[in-house]
């Protein structure tokens, strides 16, 4: 899995890079002292697909290095022959790794295991287009789209949201208490070991700025909502090009 042990962002990445490629001049030798300075994995660091630069990975963000450590590129990189971008590849390889580890015991669900797609979306319980899909959740069943809930207050540690989504966890009904808070009704303050700042984290890292931020279970990222019947096409149509 292309998960660091750290999350820097890449744009504070350059002067330890340039460190590090000029102190070494093998391509395995520069992975593995940008590797170790970064303190993330040697397999986060690898040559690209155009000559002279490295790939930098840190969660879902993807930037370039040239091989001395001089220049540095944040942006996306296409293939003029097939019309591919490469940059994006890489990025849904890393969200499908990252949110692929998220066993289902952690994280809350509707739908069958032998569903046509399977998301996983970063809820806000306050959220109102979150709140709108939600209310479409057995439509989506109903289409052959499993959902999985990780949770993602948007406004942070220790807000209104969070305590709900921490209740909401520690509740021994989870997707009632869930549905029931979407749709405006209390639920009983609770608290207990919960994954909610594990979750948050994780759609930081993955590059979620809003809710409901939707992996596809091709790596895509869908930010925003979709009705029931939209969402399922573009997930059939996501599908397809990734065959």
């Amino acid at each position: 899995m292309l998960k660091p042990t750290s999350v820097l962002p890449l744009s504070l990445l350059l002067g330890a890079i340039a460190a590090a490629c000029s102190a070494a001049p093998a391509d395995e030798d520069v992975r593995a002292e940008i590797a170790k300075r970064l303190e993330i994995n040697v397999e986060d660091v690898r040559p690209s697909d155009v000559p002279g630069l490295f790939e930098v990975a840190s969660g879902a963000e993807v930037g370039y290095v040239s091989t001395d450590g001089r220049f540095y590129f944040n942006g996306d990189v296409f293939d003029m022959e097939t019309r591919e971008n490469l940059t994006d590849r890489r990025r849904r390889e890393a969200r499908l790794a990252l949110v692929t580890a998220q066993k289902d015991e952690d994280a809350i669900v509707f739908g069958p295991a032998d569903a046509r797609h399977t998301i996983t979306i970063f809820t806000d319980i306050d959220c109102g287009y979150c709140r709108k899909l939600h209310g479409e959740i057995d439509q989506l069943n109903e289409l052959g789209v499993r959902v999985r809930y990780l949770m993602f207050p948007r406004s942070g540690p220790g807000g209104e949201s969070w305590k709900k989504a921490e209740s909401v966890w520690c509740n021994t009904d989870r997707a009632g208490a869930l549905t029931r808070a979407k749709l405006g009704e209390a639920v009983a303050p609770m608290t207990c070991e919960n994954p909610v700042q594990a979750q948050y984290d994780l759609g930081r890292e993955m590059g979620i700025r809003g809710t409901p931020g939707i992996i596809t279970d091709s790596g895509d990222l869908i930010a925003g909502y979709l009705p029931a019947p939209r969402l399922s096409a573009e997930l059939d149509r996501l599908a397809a090009i990734g065959k």
